[in-house]
């Protein structure tokens, strides 16, 4: 199944995070207002293709709101999806996979003009990635290394739940296809940067890279609800919500054990509202990257389109937001977050149509009723 329209329908929501600014943290003052989650929540279950949503907004790390709305399974059925289910952020994943890397460079472990064919040499020695020896860590972080996306290849079924395909058979179904442009020509959304990420941090560490995830951020953060499934079958563990997604006929797959294979490095983690809120506000909050590197993910790189602030979007920027978000079939999710860290809105959809043809304003809209009501 092609899915190149789906990666680029996404990268406009998860492509963000390369271009937010970074504040320090402010001093906690008042605490600001928000409106009512539950009904924001209400709200984005009535449109169209939502099948369940839930979320939690944070004000100074503290849970002042949570919601659940619509239904655990297709047609109203399953009942109510526990607000504090796990759910799958998507490629919200990538900018856990980049603070990994970028660790490592912090570390001294290797530099981020580095070369791919000398911190990877298997891409080279198998020739599994054109030009190899010219692309450098920073393209593959900020997705202008002109790799292609492996999604686009139509070599991987969206409904095979259960074949094991290995982070270098990804890479190796991008080789025939044309590149996006030179290495460090410009922006071009593309998995596969983030599928060699998670190679190179396996082998610079000489660990399974859902390993040094939890290391390097999910136990420091605190994030003890959050995992990364590598291998299928991969369902989400305890109750959750099930998304479902249309084959070309149009019939409605249950989707709940998305083939862990494609998710990888850059798009396979699954959390909770309050983990990834803690993630987003340790981020910002300088916790797990120096400025200097936090730059590297938050910098506009090269040729990338312009992005609106969700802020100056919704909320005429009082309060400002920035937002990471994530989607794949059966489901769409983002965290919203303020440049002090200070809120954060975690919210994710099931879906019931095809995640392509969910617009993310939908869930815009909802931060707009938490933090800006009214407006």
């Amino acid at each position: 199944m092609n899915r190149a329209t789906a990666a680029a329908r996404t990268a406009g929501l998860a492509c963000a995070m390369l271009t937010l600014s970074i504040a320090p943290p402010a001093a906690a003052t008042d605490r600001p207002q928000t409106g009512n989650v539950q009904e924001a929540l209400n709200a984005l279950s009535k449109t169209t293709g939502v099948v369940g949503a839930i979320g939690e907004v944070y004000v100074d790390g503290k849970r002042v709101g949570q919601g659940s709305a619509g239904s655990r399974l297709l047609n109203g059925k399953g009942g109510q999806i526990p607000a504090d289910s796990r759910y799958r952020v998507g490629s919200q994943t990538k900018q856990m996979t980049a603070t990994v890397l970028l660790q490592l460079v912090q570390e001294g472990k290797l530099g981020l003009d580095d070369k791919l064919s000398a911190v990877l040499p298997q891409v080279a020695q198998q020739d599994l990635v054109e030009r190899a020896d010219e692309i450098t860590v920073r393209q593959l972080i900020r997705h202008t290394s002109g790799i292609p996306d492996f999604f686009t290849s139509g070599l991987f079924d969206d409904f095979d739940f259960t074949t094991y395909h290995p982070p270098a058979e990804l890479v190796k179904a991008t080789r025939g296809l044309p590149r996006t442009g030179a290495p460090g020509e410009k922006f071009s959304y593309s998995s596969t940067n983030y599928v060699l990420l998670g190679m190179i941090i396996e082998r610079v560490t000489g660990h399974p890279l859902s390993a040094e995830f939890t290391r390097r951020v999910f136990a420091p953060v605190g994030m003890n609800r959050t995992y990364l499934p590598t291998r299928p079958p991969a369902a989400i563990k305890g109750p959750h919500g099930h998304g479902y997604y249309p084959d070309p006929e149009g019939k409605l797959h249950d989707m709940d054990r998305l083939n862990a294979s494609y998710g990888y490095a850059a798009g396979g983690v699954i959390s909770t509202a309050r983990d990834v809120s803690a993630f987003q506000r340790a981020f910002v909050q300088g916790k797990l990257l120096p400025a200097s590197l936090q730059k590297v993910i938050t910098d506009p790189p090269e040729g990338a389109p312009p992005q609106p602030s969700p802020g100056g979007r919704l909320c005429g920027g009082e309060p400002a937001l920035q937002a990471i978000g994530g989607s794949g079939p059966g489901f769409m999710a983002a965290t919203f977050t303020s440049p002090d860290g200070r809120l954060q809105l975690a919210v994710s959809a099931t879906l019931s149509v095809n995640n392509m043809d969910f617009s993310p304003a939908a869930l815009d809209q909802t931060a707009k009723a938490v933090f800006c009501p009214g407006k």
